[in-house]
């Protein structure tokens, strides 16, 4: 019999993200794993504690010495391995995550000074006061510490791109045909300014936290301390957390803003799946060159001389995945029945799983981009090979000196149909058709000189836009 994988210590890894693509992941677990989250539910509790007394919220109790807050602050600070494994141990026996947590702070405070106080910890707390204002946490520091940066990282990247290549001339392919050329760069600069507004949107939206009790309503907190202003009490809490009050809920905190930062970055992974599919296309067109030190150590397990844009194919695989998990978590975190279910429980667990993926494609998408030669010459002869596209440049021409009152100039767009729909035109032939259309001297003279390599417009002007904000894409 095969042996069982699920006996193996250390243990085996269930996910792609926490085996195979475990490195370029890593970061976020200080974030998003359950670790992390009991990380943060022991900042959350110790942090009201020390709300609560220094605040002097219940009447005849004492405020805290710098000591004894250096100790409150000291438990998630020192929360490691030893930790990790005392709080599931505690929580085997509670079956509880939450009441787990504020055992081991308790446990903590045994023999200190803050022993007779220990019954502070958690008092007038809901679980969902405490797990609401973790993940906010959490979520905040996942995004604008680790998926934010590595984001404006690769936006910078294409900007750099984009300005080096500003000025190769490369033909454009509308539905799959040849069409008007642009520059490499400008086709680029597309892109780094389309992830550039959403490199401005995320770090706008806000994030919310509230610590209101059972339903939202402070109704323990009234009766228990009835002279304190509860309602100042939790916005400041939740300010000094560095979040977002929100002062109408049920038990828990409504989870919007969680869906509208999904949204976001959902949608920032939909640019970038169309980027990683353009530039697989332009590979395939020999538009760019790839050098396989930087793609992989190998190409085709059988066919030699075979680079394969791996690095593109998986980041457009993993965004796929990373979108489907944030449009789940955007439908479903939004909804709870009455005043509380516990859907959402099970469902924030899996915002790392979302931003793994999306942040295991950024990785591949820069290691993709980093392995590509420009192939200029490539761009060239298509261009060459396509003289027809010049169609649009001869009939506009022809438009603007008919309607000027230019005879000879009708029916130009028919005309140039007739030359061009289903025929290869080359230099020779285009620049015969304009040399006998009877065009004024000045207006022949500026079509013969152009060809499919400069009929760029201001493709290369255009990528100056991007200094409108910085490369990550912030005002």
């Amino acid at each position: 019999m095969a042996h069982s994988f699920a006996d193996i210590t250390p243990p085996i890894a269930l996910t792609p993200l926490d085996g195979r693509y475990r490195a370029q992941t890593a970061p976020l677990v200080d974030h998003l794993s359950e670790a992390a989250l009991n990380r943060s539910r022991l900042v959350v509790e110790t942090e009201w504690m020390i709300h609560l007394l220094d605040g002097e919220v219940i009447p005849d109790l004492r405020t805290l010495t710098e000591d004894e807050r250096a100790l409150l602050r000291a438990i998630p600070e020192d929360f490691g391995a030893e930790g990790i494994a005392e709080h599931a141990e505690i929580e085997r026996e509670t079956v509880h995550d939450v009441k787990a947590i504020e055992y081991y702070v308790k446990r903590r405070l045994a023999g200190t000074s803050l022993e007779p106080l220990a019954e502070v910890v958690h008092i007038y707390c809901t679980s969902e006061d405490v797990n609401n204002l973790s993940y906010a946490l959490m979520i905040k520091g996942a995004v604008h510490e680790v998926w934010l940066p590595a984001f404006e990282d690769l936006i910078a990247d294409l900007t750099v791109l984009a300005k080096d290549t500003a000025e190769v001339p490369m033909l454009s392919h509308t539905h799959g045909q040849p069409a008007t050329p642009t520059t490499l760069g400008k086709e680029i600069a597309v892109f780094a300014h389309r992830l550039g507004r959403q490199a401005r949107r995320i770090p706008a939206n806000q994030t919310l936290g509230k610590i209101n009790g059972a339903t939202g309503t402070y109704a323990a907190h009234a009766v228990a301390v009835p002279s304190a202003d509860w309602e100042r009490i939790s916005r400041t809490f939740v300010e000094h957390l560095g979040l977002t009050w929100n002062p109408l809920t049920t038990q828990i905190e409504s989870h919007d803003w969680q869906a509208e930062i999904y949204a976001d970055i959902a949608r920032a992974g939909r640019i970038l799946h169309n980027l990683a599919t353009d530039f697989w296309t332009y590979i395939s067109m020999g538009y760019f060159r790839q050098r396989l030190s930087a793609q992989g150590g190998t190409g085709s397990s059988t066919m030699p001389h075979k680079v394969n844009p791996i690095r593109f194919e998986n980041a457009e695989a993993n965004l796929e995945i990373s979108g489907a998990l944030l449009d789940s978590l955007s439908q479903t975190l939004v909804t709870s029945r009455l005043q509380r279910d516990l859907t959402d429980s099970t469902t924030q667990r899996n915002v790392g799983p979302a931003l793994g993926h999306s942040l295991l494609a950024i990785s591949n998408l820069r290691r993709g981009l980093a392995g590509l030669d420009v192939d200029a010459d490539a761009m060239a002869a298509d261009l060459e090979g396509n003289w027809e596209v010049l169609g649009e440049a001869v009939q506009s021409v022809m438009r603007t000196l008919g309607v000027q009152g230019t005879t000879g100039m009708d029916n130009p767009y028919e005309r140039l149909k007739d030359l061009t729909r289903g025929h290869r035109v080359d230099g020779e032939g285009m620049r015969e058709f304009i040399g006998s259309l009877g065009l004024p001297d000045a207006e022949r003279d500026r079509l013969l000189a152009l060809s499919p390599h400069t009929y760029v417009g201001y493709a290369a002007a255009l990528v100056g836009h991007l200094d409108d904000v910085d490369p990550g894409g912030r005002a």
